[in-house]
């Protein structure tokens, strides 16, 4: 299996690369700047400039860019760029979601950024993502799969190999926490790049 990291220079980036090579996975880092992944392999390209000569060669391409506040919305523009690429191909593209638009009821009429505690300064991005996914359902010629990670995203959390996958719904662990570490993240990632289970579906992930 052949996958294109689009971000690989960062955090989650990273360590998804890690993840891929320790299953033998054919891994190409996609970044704006010089690699500084694991991949041995890699495209110096920015993500607006992508093609779809760029990407054909991958089976999965995975969306792994991170924004702050000040560029939120590029999760909204950089999605729209990336599906247009791919419209009508049969790569997959696995992004990197966030928690905030997970619902917290099950008519899926509230969503966690809504809640009255919801973290202002969290808000621009999660806003963003949680708009990127709206414009992702409406895409049926697109094989996307959007991964939102518990809402306490831990990059210096332990990686114990294993998670809870769960669906749209805000889900917590049997302690009453939503809480995950960046490396059980990436093999949550990288095992939905091998298996392909939820093609233009949202998942999430949650530690045990």
């Amino acid at each position: 299996m052949k996958i294109g990291i689009i971000g690989a220079n960062g955090k989650a980036g990273r360590l998804i690369v890690k993840e891929a090579l320790s299953r033998d996975l054919d891994v190409t880092a996609i970044v704006r700047h010089e690699n500084k992944s694991d991949a041995v392999k890699a495209i110096q390209k920015d993500l607006f400039d992508l093609s779809y000569d760029d990407l054909k060669a991958f089976d999965v391409i995975i969306d792994a860019v991170g924004t702050t506040s000040e560029n939120a919305a590029q999760h909204i523009t950089s999605l729209k760029h990336l599906a247009d690429v791919l419209k009508e191909k049969p790569n997959r593209l696995l992004i990197i979601g966030g928690a905030g638009s997970l619902y917290t009821n099950a008519e899926h009429t509230l969503k966690l950024i809504d809640a009255p505690d919801f973290p202002d300064s969290f808000k621009p991005v999660a806003s963003s993502m949680s708009q990127a996914l709206d414009n992702l359902r409406k895409i049926s010629d697109v094989n996307w799969t959007f991964i939102s990670p518990a809402a306490d995203f831990r990059y210096d959390g332990a990686r114990t190999g294993s998670y809870i996958l769960a669906g749209e719904e805000f889900t917590v662990n049997s302690k009453g926490e939503s809480i995950l570490s960046y490396a059980d993240y990436a093999i949550a990632m990288i095992d939905e790049a091998v298996k392909g289970n939820h093609i233009r579906q949202r998942i999430s992930v949650v530690g045990k």
